[in-house]
């Protein structure tokens, strides 16, 4: 019988006042006991909703039945035979907003923790020693991933286990992507995601880095080396700025350079490391998103005194996480909503010294669905800041359609692919996760990633492509091998 508490079984966190002088992981993770515990809040409803919200269609009533029973390698193998990251993604998941928001127990209080059981089983793997799939026969045919982010592990992966010979070209010098540079330690350790590379390497996934594809190689060039097929995932590492007046001075920095500084570079272990990061006293992350708590919370292990997050709309459009926000909130983080700014001020020697904000109110919706925020007259005021740290956006990077000029592009530098297959409009090339989207999020790159492995096969074997969906037909004429 299902246990019926409306409450999910917390996880252990670190307290918030000795967590900000570390990089450590904040969640600690269930106990075997605590995860059999919230297994038994599963419901095992026969129409599976949650499985709706999970864009790589892991079984999630299925392990969270093995979990209940303490079947804990069981549940590892039939995450993994639809999710190749689930270490990774039982933390930084968006769950409250797509297996989680469908659970039936969430009607009548919390819903199951997924994400956190999830998490669990990958650890508890993890800790044993992870288990290659099983692998077919090797086809001999070669596939190239452009990119090693969660959109390009997720490709290989399954790829690799369909039995081609598959190449990743990372441009860094480690792979990962975004894992590696974009998100702190404190929220995923970086020996998880290395452990979870080192997986695809035991499976035959060769790995090149130090690989910049439309400088190095073209995507045609390629093909010339015998690649029948390549997938571009090559993310959205190209930061927005909002072209104020000073965003020039020295302590301006997009949340892209300093994530990278702190998460890549590995400036919290300062002084040991390269490429220290300058944090002064007084921090300002201009941003309502993931990106932006990230960049508040490392400024804070960092040494600010004050860090604040200006956002022009109010708590209840921001698109951050809340398990973020909630956590922002515990370290001390503060929250300028309503808030706008106008201009970053300077000193004489060009450092920042402040930034002119203003206050907004919220009118009619606009394109995004969200109300529009209007500036409220004479209302502007000071903020006095040493650093600002801008997180409102990416995009990708045009080298690939610079050097490609055949791709087809959004006007805003997406790569165009086909919702279904991840097909570009140039034949054997396919592209998923932010290079397509724009800055989204881990999960729905890795199905992105996915759906193009699934299209590649059926591209080069020839055969009808059927995600699950009768209708979708593989429909890309395949030149002549």
């Amino acid at each position: 019988m299902a246990d019926m508490s409306p409450k999910k079984v917390p996880m252990p966190e670190q307290n918030p006042a000795e967590r900000i002088r570390n990089f450590r992981e904040v969640a600690q993770g269930y106990t075997p006991e605590q995860a059999m515990q919230e297994a038994k809040r599963c419901l095992q409803c026969r129409h599976k909703p949650c499985m709706l919200g999970c864009p790589v269609n892991v079984d999630i009533p299925g392990f969270i039945a093995l979990v209940a029973a303490g079947e804990f390698a069981a549940a590892y193998d039939l995450i993994t035979a639809t999710n190749s990251l689930p270490a990774i993604c039982g933390r930084v998941c968006p769950q409250e907003s797509q297996c989680e928001q469908l659970c039936v127990r969430g009607k009548k209080g919390e819903p199951v923790a997924i994400g956190r059981l999830e998490r669990f089983v990958a650890d508890w793997a993890m800790a044993r020693g992870l288990a290659v799939p099983e692998q077919s026969e090797p086809k001999n045919r070669k596939v190239a991933v452009v990119g090693s982010g969660p959109a390009g592990l997720a490709c290989a992966g399954d790829l690799a286990r369909r039995g081609y010979t598959v190449t990743i070209f990372e441009a860094f010098h480690v792979p990962g992507g975004v894992l590696m540079y974009g998100i702190p330690e404190f929220r995923l350790p970086k020996a998880l995601v290395q452990a979870e590379i080192d997986h695809l390497r035991q499976m035959g996934v060769e790995i090149l880095t130090n690989q910049v594809i439309g400088k190095l190689y073209t995507l045609d060039e390629l093909g010339q080396q015998g690649y029948e097929a390549v997938f571009v995932g090559t993310g959205a590492g190209l930061p927005s700025f909002m072209n104020l007046p000073g965003e020039n001075l020295n302590g301006v920095y997009s949340a892209n350079e300093f994530l990278t500084r702190v998460n890549l570079m590995k400036a919290y272990r300062f002084p040991d490391c390269d490429t220290p990061v300058k944090v002064g006293r007084r921090v300002a992350v201009i941003g309502g998103g993931n990106v932006a708590m990230d960049a508040a919370r490392s400024s804070k292990r960092l040494g600010a005194e004050t860090v604040s997050i200006v956002y022009r709309r109010s708590e209840a459009e921001m698109p951050a996480r809340a398990e973020e926000v909630h956590h922002a909130k515990e370290e001390g983080i503060a929250f300028q909503l309503l808030t706008n700014p106008i201009r970053i001020l300077g000193t004489v020697e060009g450092w920042v010294e402040g930034m002119e904000c203003i206050r907004m109110e919220l009118g009619e919706p606009d394109a995004s669905g969200r109300r529009r925020p209007v500036a409220i007259k004479d209302s502007a005021f000071i903020l006095p800041l040493e650093t600002v740290i801008v997180a409102i956006g990416q995009s990708p990077n045009p080298l690939i359609k610079a050097t490609t000029p055949d791709l087809a592009t959004q006007p805003w530098g997406g790569i165009v692919a086909d919702d279904e297959t991840m097909a570009t409009n140039l034949p054997g090339v396919f592209a998923g996760g932010d290079a397509v989207t724009g800055a989204a999020t881990v999960i729905l790159a890795m199905g992105a990633g996915k759906k193009a492995a699934q299209a590649i096969d059926a591209y080069l074997e020839g055969k009808p492509y059927d995600p699950q969906h009768p209708a979708c037909v593989f429909s890309l004429n395949r030149p002549e091998m």
